[in-house]
């Protein structure tokens, strides 16, 4: 069988930031299980206002809709924006929209590791109840253990190694979630 594929969308325009990094652990810990991983964030999520009945498309929206039919699993990652996802993350996810045809349409039959940040538990806990709805209305499967992630405790380090010992453990028993979900 081949090393199953995990995608993760997420993270701000800002390379580095809070939410990147914590989908940057666990694609580490999904590699290290034999993943093959790709991630798409920062600059790469700059895409146009989705307009569905519009067919033109960027390269980059093209790019992600692409990662996304091919995933076996997928991570999404947004920083808490006035109680919810950010204005980015909702864009890029509005492309999953293009692949409602696809031989596996939206989201259908992958587990999904939602992540959310913000700088307080109330707004990181929000994200990530958004984040598991858009799942559900995608017919993608969120995974049992979600990250609610208060980046106000300076989780990361400067090189984005995690520093907190519970938030490192929960991002990989996510990774773990992800891939014992696409390996079936």
């Amino acid at each position: 069988m081949n090393s199953p594929y995990i995608v993760a969308v997420g993270g701000t325009l800002r390379p580095n930031s809070s939410t990147e990094r914590a989908m940057r652990h666990v694609l580490a810990a999904a590699q290290r299980a034999g993943a093959r991983v790709k991630l798409i964030s920062g600059p790469s999520l700059q895409l146009p206002l989705y307009q569905p009945d519009n067919s033109e498309r960027s390269d980059a929206a093209r790019d992600l809709v692409a990662e996304l039919a091919l995933a076996d699993g997928i991570v999404l990652g947004s920083p808490g924006y006035h109680g919810s996802i950010s204005g980015v993350i909702k864009n890029a996810l509005d492309y999953a929209e293009d692949l409602r045809t696809d031989v596996r349409p939206y989201f259908s039959g992958r587990a999904v590791g939602c992540i959310a940040t913000a700088g307080g538990w109330p707004g990181a806990v929000n994200t990530l109840g958004a984040l598991r709805e858009i799942v559900h209305a995608l017919r993608g499967w969120p995974t049992p253990l979600g990250a609610a992630i208060n980046s106000a405790e300076n989780v990361f380090d400067e090189e984005g190694v995690c520093r907190v010992p519970r938030v490192a453990q929960m991002l990989d028993m996510i990774a773990g979630e992800v891939m014992s979900f696409a390996a079936r």
